[in-house]
């Protein structure tokens, strides 16, 4: 079932949706609410050109980005109820100025809520009390604009679930690890997952786990698979994943901000949503998009390659992403330093049928990792 199926499935159930922009939005305070967040990336199912998007947006805009865009400009006000948003980079912090001008242009209403996450390190300056009022606007707005009321019950209940499906998340990210079920099928689950509940996101990965036990597989097979470790923004399209895999390397660990940058972190449960989120995000797993982790990025994937063994890094960049290829460089050399082979693909994620060439970039990264 596709993006905007999920969506009008949701809208089917008398559910109240709202199309989160960034990665990391906060889910519990929505399930607080009795709202369902839903990421919007991953929309190429949705649409194969993106005319409206492209009177706004440069071409040299990424995809995910114009994406985006083409959606709300002509689906969003039929399939959502509200919209939120924070400055995760140059191009979303830009957004809202066109969308609000084409809503008033369209006669349409379609709530917008901004959130300001303060992007300087907490150990330069303390930004704690700026955070906590934009915590309390965001409540407040949505209270406002979509007839919502907050419940600290719901909130700690809503802690508990997302919790249980972070924690299945790495569950099954370590079978892939172990050899014990394919890149493809949990990278597909949890895209897919974007657009459920949270009760239904953890039933789909208790799903997932039961197909593919602890014990499937041979694990002597797996041995011989160079482990490598994905790092980008988006998991590379199902073609590139196959030709990872059949040239004989195993995702051993994903650096993915759509996967395990999302839920790598499992903060302690927490009744004051303002305490909770400054934990969440200023300890959060580094990403490019959250500037104040920066000075982690590297360590942190460092720590990666030694836990998992991985004898490469393959870095999947989305096309005209500048926050991830300022950092490219950098990781690269560092790595090499390392002795870890690197090779940097470029996506744009409309690339699946045209993967031809970069099959054969991973043929030969394979045969030089295995070497």
């Amino acid at each position: 079932m596709n993006a905007i199926k999920r969506l009008r499935k949701l809208q089917g159930e008398g559910k109240k949706i709202v199309g989160c922009f960034p990665l990391y939005p906060p889910v519990e305070l929505f399930y607080a609410m009795e709202l369902v967040p839903v990421v919007l990336w991953g929309l190429t199912d949705a649409h194969t050109q993106t005319p409206k998007s492209d009177r706004h947006l440069q071409n040299y805009t990424c995809f995910v980005a114009r994406d985006l865009t083409e959606f709300i400009l002509t689906q969003g006000h039929a399939l959502l109820d509200g919209i939120f948003m924070y400055n995760a980079c140059d191009t979303l912090r830009n957004l809202p100025e066109i969308f609000i001008k084409e809503t008033k242009a369209s006669g349409g209403s379609l709530p917008l809520i901004r959130m300001h996450l303060p992007m300087s390190p907490q150990d330069q300056t303390d930004s704690s009390k700026y955070f906590n009022d934009e915590i309390n606007a965001v409540i407040r707005s949505f209270t406002e604009d979509l007839g919502t009321s907050f419940s600290s019950e719901r909130f700690e209940e809503g802690i508990r679930l997302y919790n249980r499906m972070r924690k299945l998340a790495i569950f099954a990210q370590h079978r892939v690890a172990r050899g014990r079920m394919g890149f493809l099928p949990f990278a597909d689950t949890m895209r897919n997952a974007c657009f459920m509940p949270v009760g239904e996101q953890v039933s789909a990965l208790e799903s997932l786990l039961r197909m593919y036990p602890e014990d499937s597989g041979d694990p002597n097979d797996s041995k011989t698979d160079t482990g490598v470790i994905l790092s980008g923004i988006l998991p590379p399209p199902p073609s590139i994943i196959a030709a990872i895999e059949s040239a004989g390397m195993r995702v051993v660990g994903n650096d993915i901000a759509s996967l395990h940058r999302s839920y790598a972190d499992i903060p302690a449960p927490e009744s004051d949503p303002c305490e909770y989120y400054r934990d969440f995000y200023f300890h959060h797993t580094p990403c490019s998009t959250l500037l104040f982790s920066g000075d982690r990025r590297l360590q942190t994937l460092m720590d990666m390659v030694d836990k998992t063994g991985a004898m490469g890094v393959i870095f999947v960049g989305e096309k005209f992403c500048e926050y991830e290829y300022f950092e490219f460089p950098y990781l690269e050399k560092e790595l090499r330093k390392k002795g870890v082979k690197t090779l940097r693909i470029e996506i744009s994620m409309q690339d699946d049928a045209h993967a031809g060439g970069i099959s054969s970039r991973i043929e030969a990264f394979a045969e030089m990792t295995a070497s």
